[in-house]
């Protein structure tokens, strides 16, 4: 989610700001490189061998910050909307271009799974979710079927870094989607690292109607790294979402990045902080493209430039430090998956509650007296049967 340039609408209000961490007094063109050591990083690795998907409203491949190194996927949301209009790709073409800021060697897959601002078909799906005739029409259920298609589409052609600066929550109709969920899963089990936009809508002031620090999905999904903002003064910038599920901050405010239209413009939001983590993992991953999901989001939090506090809902761990996070990545072994044989104690409680009792054995001779008592019994009845019958009948035969 980006201010300046936004793709998904913004619904935004507020807490408080977050913790403080080391950051720069002032905010000049490229401060986010120098906050998040990019350079040191850049010594390293430059993203070479890595593809990165950018699921967002499109990316224009012609523009000159590019230089071949976008590759144009399918367009899941549709809409009617075509390159060279000016509400088809800003939002994702600026997305595109952090990331490149980042790791100039790695390659984007533009894969179009939301509209922009100005989008037509997107006005008409906020009125749709107003008028509470979502899904009635086959556009409106193609637009919440595609970001699940995208992330399992960009799995399936390469891609090892998922960007998503997007929030589904902030259109109103959206939020927890299971399908969505699905590819998250899918995504993760084929080893593909998820960072997602943690939302715009921690802003305090009361005048910002549309405020809400709400969950915002995808950056709630399991197994995804949620970004947070902050400003050149490090602090949380006051739009970004509050919220337990961020992960690590990059920078989100005065971020240059090309306009679909041509040149460059500065943006806010949580959009291209996440943008700028993806281009991070990027270079992680060219380092050592062995590491898994879990690898990439551990080494990100242990060399984060921790806050004061430490982890807070405001900044998640810290601030993104892209060279430690290179150098701890190069450096890691491959993550063991194999099953572990347990070796524990033998129950998983306390076990039985006393020892096992032991009962005396039963006394035999008790059995065959009783058996001899009911054999006599037996024989006396049989005995006592043909006794009173014999007489009945021979007084039978007299008669006859």
């Amino acid at each position: 989610m980006i201010r300046r340039v936004a793709a998904t609408a913004v619904l935004t209000t507020g807490l408080v700001a977050g913790a403080a961490v080391p950051g720069l007094a002032d905010a000049p063109r490229g401060w986010e490189r120098t906050a998040m050591r990019v350079p040191g990083a850049q010594r390293l690795t430059e993203g070479k061998g890595v593809t990165v998907a950018v699921l967002d409203t499109g990316v224009m491949k012609g523009h000159p910050e590019f230089r071949g190194r976008v590759t144009g996927g399918p367009d899941f949301i549709g809409g009617g909307a075509r390159p060279g209009q000016s509400y088809w790709g800003g939002h994702g073409t600026a997305m595109a271009s952090s990331v490149l800021h980042v790791a100039p060697d790695s390659r984007v897959l533009s894969v179009r799974v939301i509209w922009d601002r100005e989008d037509p078909a997107r006005k008409r799906a906020e009125k749709a979710a107003k008028d509470g005739k979502i899904g009635a029409d086959k556009e409106s259920e193609r637009a919440g079927n595609a970001l699940a298609k995208g992330i399992r589409y960009a799995v399936d052609h390469g891609a090892r870094v998922v960007s998503m600066s997007l929030g589904t929550s902030e259109w109103g109709w959206g939020g927890y989607e299971e399908d969505t969920a699905a590819a998250v899963d899918y995504a993760v089990g084929k080893g593909a690292i998820l960072v997602a936009s943690a939302g715009n809508g921690g802003s305090t002031d009361p005048l910002e109607v549309d405020a809400n620090n709400t969950m915002s999905y995808p950056a709630g999904y399991p197994g995804v790294i949620a970004v947070a903002a902050m400003g050149p003064e490090g602090t949380r910038a006051d739009f970004s979402q509050v919220h337990t599920y961020n992960t690590i901050a990059a920078p989100g405010v005065d971020i240059y990045a090309a306009r679909n239209s041509g040149g460059f413009e500065a943006g806010d939001g949580t959009s291209p902080a996440c943008a700028l983590v993806a281009g991070t993992a990027a270079l992680m991953l060219s380092a050592n493209p062995k590491l898994t999901p879990r690898q990439v989001r551990d080494i990100l939090v242990r060399t984060a430039r921790k806050p004061p506090a430490g982890y807070t809902p405001f900044l998640g761990f810290g601030l993104v430090n892209a060279e430690a996070a290179v150098k701890a990545a190069s450096t890691a072994t491959a993550a063991k998956t194999a099953a572990v044989p347990y070796k524990g104690k033998e129950y998983f409680g306390n076990g039985p509650v006393g020892s096992p009792v032991a009962h005396p054995p039963i006394d035999q001779s008790l059995l065959w007296v009783g058996g001899g008592a009911v054999g006599v019994g037996v024989l006396c009845g049989v005995g006592a049967f043909f006794l009173f019958r014999r007489p009945r009948a021979r007084r039978a035969r007299r008669a006859a």
